[in-house]
């Protein structure tokens, strides 16, 4: 299903999986930097570092940069057993690229690679060391070094952040973890200052106002307006917060949440059921506030990403997950409303993503663009043997691909949509509509309910039979005119696959 000029989440193509992007607009394109897993992967990050770019006018016209580096590259990990997490890039004064990473957690150190462009081919330049040439993370009382994000200041100095923290209580003390923040020297490999502790994690964060949003992962700074925002995957390991301060080094405050690939957002007046939350929601009912609980609109796992202002407008990256596992994640995209005070509220999760306004209320779109996906049992975490069949998920038919491949690529869809499982899909701009279809397969006998509101009644529904191949059933009625989501839920007997819907 071609774009032609539209954008909508995922932001690459529906073959492509790259998590924990980070974007930077060098020049006048926009870079994603990010790991890269591979479709029905039994591992994170399973391939080398891709590349893609736009150009800051036209975030539509995304362009494959191709591989950009391998774990090949580095000395330590020439036998091939392990991956590359995720990464971050920045322009040093010489006015190269330098790109920062740490393999997988059996190594606890920092590698750096350099390349003459933004989306070359990055070659290993060291590991980052201290002024005796002992790397971070090996020394008598370092903390483990993860998630490495980078950022150069007016002034020229390179702050480096890393660092990750434990995830339940049971873990606190059990390994060397903390958020910290060094500075480098112009040869972007040995620290200029050491590393000292930044954010709270969990079991440090009474008091500070991080209660339940304690830093687990993820660092990535920028600066606007004089602030530095610290953007962070939280212990609620769904969500990406962020942390505020008038300097890069310290003095950090919680700020909230940008964006859940749950779409999580607090109901206020009930109390919480989940674990890391259950502190939190007695602290709540103690200062006589009311406790809240989270509604959980998609199978959520682990974020990662970053904030980027582009062409004048600010968006979050941030990624999602697939194929019931946290293998297989992949990159989306939500415009932001920065506010005058300096505050960031959360995204709601939306098909329109980069698009940045409501899509067109007509064409044929692909169900892979689907925002919200849930079901009568609660989502939990994507993981496919908690998960088991309960719940529909999105995957595709065919093995990893790459964009180099001379092959057809596979179609991603929504597989395994039971009775009462809803597919969301927002926004559209709606004009004139006066029929709905859907492309399905499976054993599924009932009909595909569609609303364009949640709360309300069906504005029509569509007749669906039992069709071993992708069959298309369309039904009239009056969609409203306006913007409008798409809600279609299935009722019936047996389990359908969702490819692909034609509003008009």
């Amino acid at each position: 299903m071609k774009r032609e000029n539209l954008i909508w989440n995922p932001y690459l193509p529906d073959f492509e999986y790259v998590p924990d992007g980070e974007p930077h607009v060098f020049g006048d394109r926009i870079y994603i930097y990010g790991s890269h897993d591979r479709f029905n992967g039994k591992k994170f990050c399973m391939n080398d570092y891709v590349c893609y770019s736009a150009p800051v006018t036209d975030l539509t016209d995304w362009r494959y940069e191709g591989v950009i580096y391998s774990p090949s590259r580095d000395p330590r990990l020439e036998d091939g057993v392990y991956q590359l997490w995720a990464p971050d890039v920045v322009q040093g004064k010489d006015g190269r690229y330098y790109l920062y990473y740490c393999p997988d957690d059996r190594i606890r150190t920092i590698g750096v690679a350099v390349c003459d462009e933004p989306a070359g081919s990055y070659e290993f330049l060291g590991i980052v060391q201290d002024a005796a040439e002992r790397y971070i993370g090996e020394r008598d009382g370092d903390t483990i070094q993860f998630d490495p994000g980078v950022f150069r200041d007016e002034d020229g100095t390179v702050y480096l952040y890393s660092g990750n923290g434990p995830r339940t209580r049971s873990a606190i003390g059990k390994e060397p973890k903390a958020s910290v923040v060094m500075t480098l020297e112009d040869d972007m490999i040995t620290i200029k200052t050491e590393p000292k502790k930044l954010l709270p994690v969990l079991g440090e964060a009474e008091g500070t106002g991080f209660e339940g949003h304690e830093f687990f992962e993820a660092s990535s700074i920028r600066k606007t307006g004089g602030r530095y925002y610290l953007v962070y995957s939280s212990v609620t390991l769904h969500e990406l917060c962020y942390a505020v301060s008038d300097r890069p080094d310290e003095g950090f405050r919680y700020g909230g949440v940008v964006v859940s690939n749950a779409d999580s957002f607090p109901v206020p007046g009930t109390v919480s059921e989940d674990t890391e939350d259950n502190a939190l929601s007695g602290r709540l009912r103690r200062e006589g506030r009311p406790p809240f609980t989270k509604e959980f609109k998609n199978c959520y796992g682990n974020d990662h990403g970053g904030i980027e202002c582009v062409n004048g407008e600010w968006y979050v990256f941030y990624h999602r997950q697939t194929n019931r596992t946290m293998f297989s994640r992949q990159g989306c995209a939500e415009k932001l409303h920065m506010q005058a005070d300096g505050s960031i509220p959360q995204a709601e999760l939306t098909s329109q993503g980069l698009y940045g306004k409501p899509l067109p209320g007509s064409g044929v779109y692909p169900a892979s663009m689907v925002c919200e996906l849930y079901g009568k049992a609660r989502p939990q975490i994507s993981f496919s043997l908690a998960m088991g069949m309960r719940y529909p998920y999105l995957t595709q038919d065919g093995p990893d691909t790459d964009p180099d491949r001379n092959e057809r690529k596979p179609w991603q869809y929504i597989a395994n949509m039971q009775k009462g499982d809803t597919a969301v899909f927002r926004y559209f701009d709606i004009k004139g509509a006066d029929r709905v279809s859907v492309r399905v397969r499976g054993k599924a006998n009932g009909v595909v309910k569609v609303f364009t509101e949640d709360g309300t009644e069906a504005v029509g529904e569509i007749r669906i039979f039992p069709a071993k191949e992708w069959t298309s059933y369309t039904a009239e009625m009056k969609l409203p005119e306006g913007v409008h989501e798409l809600r279609l839920c299935y009722e019936g007997r047996g389990r359908m696959d969702l490819l692909a819907f034609k509003i008009g």
